[in-house]
């Protein structure tokens, strides 16, 4: 099968088209044929060695395909299954061997697809929004990244859960994406104007929850947007890490909370990860929440689009395109 390997850690061009042996599954494992892999900065991160990781390897953290081989003992997929994963390894080929109890049945109505460019983001926004910072009506919260793929999702979460967002943008264009999903306020990183925007919609109070998965960049101006008790989630550094802090810091910005939550600790088991994972892949069905796939890159194409998304030059999702040539028939 083609695929690509990463053999050293390092900038893009590490990511190297090869052929493989096609993967066999063992027990309570599926082999799924690959439709496409989502592209996020969390295989960025490992790419480039700063979360460590055994070498070599097949990147990409999710994917969605159709089952086409089952190991020993599966009982929660069946071959013809259409199915989606996230958080998960190998997802940069034609082939992947998965965990059966880590997939996600995809709606009958929504194509693979979409659901290999909804399901690890839109979880990330499910979480945020409904657990980390729970989103109440009449809440106003900052989106960093607002036009970036957990942006957009978690922008229409927000909405949905009642609440208003302010997003921040690096760009005109990436400004009007963010709005085209309901954001309220779009700003640029000009100092001071995201602070003047959050005392405008809160009538000088600050946010609710600011969403931040820039990290070190972003970090100083998040905390003073906040109001008393508010609560500041790190949930990526695409900008860099976040410096120490001194706690003194959150008593000085109104006895705050922050937080760095991970998509993992928030589908600890498969009834979790069921119950998140068919919410969004069920809104994205019913178009109450809306996935734009800004980029699509063949498989082979895997460094460019790693590229792209490190520039910052990307809108919405990317996605890479794994299609095998179709099964043979008897």
């Amino acid at each position: 099968m083609r695929a690509i390997q990463v053999s050293r850690s390092g900038a893009p061009d590490v990511l190297e088209p090869v052929e493989l042996p096609r993967p066999v599954p063992r027990a309570g494992e599926a082999l799924v044929r690959l439709a496409a892999a989502g592209v996020n900065y969390i295989d960025v991160y490992l790419r480039s060695g700063l979360y460590p990781k055994e070498l070599p390897y097949v990147p990409g953290q999710e994917g969605a395909g159709t089952v086409v081989e089952l190991g020993p003992g599966v009982r929660e997929v069946a071959v013809g299954d259409v199915v989606a994963w996230a958080n998960l390894p190998g997802a940069y080929a034609e082939y992947a061997v998965v965990r059966a109890d880590r997939l996600v049945p995809v709606p009958e109505g929504l194509a693979a697809e979409q659901a290999a460019a909804a399901l690890l983001q839109g979880m990330t926004a499910h979480y945020l929004s409904a657990d980390t910072c729970p989103v109440r009506p009449g809440d106003t919260v900052v989106v960093h990244a607002a036009a970036g793929g957990v942006g957009m999702l978690l922008t229409q979460f927000v909405r949905l859960r009642g609440g208003t967002v302010i997003g921040t943008a690096s760009t005109r264009a990436k400004a009007e994406a963010a709005r085209s999903v309901g954001a309220a306020e779009v700003v640029d990183h000009t100092p001071g104007a995201l602070l003047a925007a959050v005392r405008r919609h809160t009538g000088g109070l600050g946010a609710a929850a600011v969403f931040d998965g820039i990290g070190g960049p972003t970090f100083d101006e998040s905390l003073a947007a906040l109001r008393p008790r508010g609560v500041l989630a790190v949930y990526g550094q695409s900008g860099g890490a976040v410096p120490p802090v001194d706690l003194q810091r959150l008593n000085a910005a109104g006895s705050v909370y922050v937080t760095r939550p991970n998509l993992e600790h928030h589908v600890q088991d498969r009834a979790e990860l069921l119950r998140r994972g068919t919410d969004v892949l069920g809104l994205v069905r019913d178009g109450h929440l809306r996935v734009r796939i800004g980029q699509r890159y063949a498989l082979s194409d895997a460094a460019d689009a790693h590229a792209a998304l490190e520039a910052r030059t990307t809108t919405g999702k990317t996605v890479l395109t794994c299609s095998p040539a179709p099964e043979a028939s008897g």
